[in-house]
């Protein structure tokens, strides 16, 4: 397969690919799988709770390091085989339309019929990954200089132009062209999708019925490159914000330019950042009361690192929310401000949420931290109103926080623009259009995913 792409590639597999495997192919098969489940997720309707990406790292962390058992460790190597199996079963209801959870179970048959396992037996319990001690690769300082972006991608060229994306709130997205939109974009969206990095975050309504959504989960898959680093998978939901990836592992792996990815915990439970100093990006994930937060700083060269354009439709940072999906946010406040203003029956929560707040009230707490009456002042209001949860003010306001902290243009921290684009803007600004037909593929795709899943 060296001939094929990445996307390419990522379709090449199946249970073929498994024959024959030993421990370190083994853990290439499995870094392969994330990827596949975000492909498959990246498709609104694909939204589940299904966490075949926990069994796969912890497989992964328990048939790695120096004192795992390797393939041909046949007992232990069977017991962490049978423990696998048992995780894929404990979640195959969710995962019933996933085709990494799927490529798991066949790959698990396969193993167990080549190791000769029986599925009756011991099981082992999963291991955290063995960090490498201090000085080790975590703190090289001799990294190849392809894994750092300003050397190996501007050797020969002036500096680079970074450009910011971030989500928030109920929720409003800022692309890397500056526009701000409030979206309703329920369910499982891909924020990012390029040759070097992928981000995924799911939507829940706040409260039930309700027509107000906020960001439950975000995934971001690091793919591998070069000498630089392996391929690492961060997962955050409400109430669980990590400071390590799914691994257990802290950097990029056992690469010679591991320390080219490092994530630090800046609050615990509340604040992460990570570095990919290998493509000059620096993403930083918050949760602000139940909520998630996404922000991020990265060249305009790896923005636009994509194979394919024409699948790019549903890239949120790239190309902004779906027309049918994005919010009038101008003419919701022309609507609430005043006495005995209404709010649009679209934005209203249901029926049985809680008092929300007045739009005096919603203001004047917006005004506290957020002085300036730009959009995400009014992306503060606007949240108050359509959920009733202080904490949506804290979001807005660390929102602004990482634009400052990330955003290379410091005349345009600040956004008055209208929040909804007109039809035709996108193709206007130069964004290449999304064929119907593919559009109609997709669309088959998922209709018969049921039927052979």
């Amino acid at each position: 397969m060296g001939g094929l792409g990445p996307r390419q590639r990522l379709v090449v597999t199946g249970r073929a690919g498994w024959m024959g495997m030993g421990r370190g192919a083994g853990r290439s098969a499995l870094g392969f799988w994330p990827t596949l489940a975000f492909l498959l997720c990246s498709f609104p309707a694909a939204a589940s709770p299904c966490k075949i990406l926990k069994c796969n790292s912890e497989f992964w962390s328990a048939t790695s390091g120096s004192h795992a058992p390797a393939a041909d460790d046949t007992p232990e190597f069977c017991a962490a085989l049978r423990t696998y199996a048992l995780c894929t079963r404990r979640t195959a209801r969710t995962c019933r339309g996933d085709l990494a959870y799927h490529s798991a179970v066949h790959g698990i048959e396969d193993l167990m019929s080549q190791h000769n396992c029986s599925r009756d037996g011991p099981t082992s319990q999963p291991r955290l990954r063995t960090l490498p001690p201090a000085g080790d690769s975590q703190e090289r300082s001799d990294s190849p200089e392809i894994c750092h972006y300003e050397k190996s991608f501007h050797k020969h060229a002036a500096a680079p132009n970074y450009t910011h994306c971030g989500l928030f709130g109920d929720p409003h997205l800022r692309t890397f062209t500056d526009r701000f939109q409030t979206c309703k974009v329920q369910g499982a969206w891909p924020l990012i999708d390029n040759n070097y990095l992928n981000v995924q975050v799911t939507n829940t309504p706040v409260l039930p019925g309700s027509a107000a959504t906020a960001t439950s989960k975000l995934t971001i898959i690091f793919k591998n490159f070069q000498e630089c680093v392996d391929q690492k998978v961060y997962q955050a939901e409400m109430d669980e914000l990590p400071g390590a990836f799914v691994d257990g592992s802290k950097n990029g792996g056992d690469k010679h330019g591991a320390n080219s990815l490092k994530i630090t915990e800046k609050v615990s439970g509340q604040h992460v950042e990570i570095q990919a100093k290998y493509i000059g990006t620096t993403i930083v994930v918050r949760q602000v009361g139940r909520y998630l937060t996404f922000a991020v700083r990265m060249p305009e060269e790896v923005v636009n690192a994509v194979e394919d354009w024409d699948s790019q439709g549903l890239y949120l940072c790239l190309r902004g929310c779906p027309l049918n999906q994005q919010i009038d946010f101008q003419a919701f406040h022309a609507n609430t401000e005043g006495p005995g203003a209404r709010r649009p029956a679209a934005a209203s929560p249901a029926p049985t949420a809680p008092d929300t707040f007045p739009y005096e009230t919603a203001v004047a707490k917006c005004k506290e931290k957020l002085p300036v009456e730009d959009l995400y002042y009014q992306a503060c209001v606007f949240d108050l109103l359509t959920t009733g949860d202080v904490n949506f003010t804290l979001a807005a306001y660390y929102a602004l926080e990482d634009v400052k902290m990330l955003h290379s243009n410091k005349d345009k921290l600040h956004l008055y623009e209208r929040t909804q684009d007109l039809p035709g803007r996108a193709a206007a600004a130069g964004l290449p259009p999304v064929p119907r037909l593919l559009l109609g593929a997709l669309v088959l795709l998922l209709a018969l995913l049921p039927v052979f899943c």
